[in-house]
């Protein structure tokens, strides 16, 4: 038996529609993040992004304190903090407060950045950002243990340099490296004994690496002295269910297009569609779910077949559809699709199933004690009659 219980959580970038008021939008986040509470998911993963239009949340550490404060259980992680885009000493301080703050509730998720006009507009290239990022972790793991750090790089200059708090997780939070379609991120996870989060193991060229990738960061980990845990792989796709398919295609009308317009801007593999065509090539490609719980079901066990186990399935936050139905959506996941990989109706239905098989059994048996009472009853019967004749 595999120590391995699939954990579920939700990635939120987040894609909003650029008409909709920030402010609202924001707040409804925290309120997605009390439903995901309330429905048993384990974690939330928040993003950082600067440019673009759709993904507003600009500083995860922001957003996390105040979902936090509404929550009492629910986990939360960076995911992920560009580090190319900050002072080291400054990621460090704020995610040891962080720790505090959520009494050890946070992941430190880092990345070199996702989107070019992030970077552009830092005047920073974006062939620079894997090596700053490796160079700002390692000084910030450093300052995490209570080090003290002098070091100057052509990007940053420390001068005895040390974190104003210790964190509040000993001897450090939950570290976690972002990792797509290139072996950097493997590298970059065993050579620092961090998490991987597969951003984009749903996209077909993350998906056809998921396990070279692992294989990469265990080899890795084990040149560096680490030992990687598949209890703290994360694999991220987008999706959406409802009780049928026609429904959910029918939901998706909603927001698909907005999303797929962004998403040809930022992704290296856009799809070029719109309408049903992208509907269709996101269903085919297998790189989204629009369809049952069922379908949610067969992509995270066509993930496991490819990865291997793995500790976490983040479902990406995408607004495709209505509030009420992405809502909705949340709901059927934690009713059909945790339980199925959780095993919890297990007993449920073996216990249905030998009722089933004993029922021939059990029916006779319950006619043989009814026969009974009733004959029991009429002999009472006939015994008080008898009595009141005398």
């Amino acid at each position: 038996m595999s120590d391995i219980q699939l954990r579920h959580g939700i990635f939120l970038a987040p894609y909003h529609p650029i008409g909709e008021s920030p402010s609202t939008l924001l707040r409804r986040d925290i309120d997605y993040c009390k439903l995901w509470e309330d429905l048993g998911f384990d974690e939330v993963w928040i993003g950082e992004h600067h440019s673009g239009g759709m993904e507003i949340i600009s500083s995860p550490e922001l957003f996390i304190s105040a979902a936090a404060e509404a929550t009492k259980r629910i986990r939360f992680g960076t995911g992920v903090i560009s580090l190319p885009y900050h002072n080291p000493l400054m990621v460090a301080n704020r995610i040891a407060q962080l720790d505090h703050q959520t009494r050890g509730r946070v992941s430190f998720g880092f990345g070199p950045g996702l989107l070019v006009g992030d970077a552009h507009m830092q005047a920073i290239e974006p062939k620079t950002t894997r090596n700053r990022m490796l160079e700002a972790l390692d000084v910030i793991i450093r300052l995490l243990k209570g080090e003290e750090v002098t070091e100057e790089t052509e990007w940053y200059k420390l001068q005895n340099a040390r974190a104003h708090l210790l964190p509040y997780s000993r001897p450090l939070p939950e570290i976690a490296v972002a990792s797509a379609g290139t072996p950097s991120g493997g590298h970059a996870a065993g050579k620092f004994g961090a998490s991987m989060l597969c951003v984009a193991a749903s996209d077909s060229g993350g998906f056809n690496v998921l396990d070279t990738n692992w294989k990469i960061a265990c080899e890795t980990a084990q040149e560096y002295g680490n030992t990687m845990d598949r209890n703290n792989l994360r694999l991220v796709a987008p999706i959406h269910i409802a009780e049928t398919r026609e429904q959910a295609l029918k939901n998706v009308e909603w927001g698909l297009d907005e999303w797929g317009d962004y998403y040809q801007l930022v992704s290296p593999n856009p799809f070029g569609a719109r309408g049903k065509e992208l509907t269709k090539a996101l269903i085919d490609s297998k790189r989204a779910v629009i369809g049952t719980p069922d379908d949610a079901i067969e992509m995270i066990e066509r993930m496991q077949g490819k990865q291997g186990e793995f500790g976490v399935f983040l479902a990406q936050h995408v607004d495709w559809a209505d509030p009420a139905a992405t809502r909705k959506s949340y709901e059927l996941y934690a009713r059909y699709v945790m339980p199925h990989f959780a095993k919890t109706n297990r007993n449920r239905v073996a216990t249905q199933d030998w009722m089933i098989a004993q029922n021939t059994d059990f029916q006779a048996r319950r006619k043989t004690a009814s026969d009974a009472a009733f004959a029991q009853h009429e002999a009472g019967k006939a015994a008080a009659q008898r009595k009141a004749g005398e």
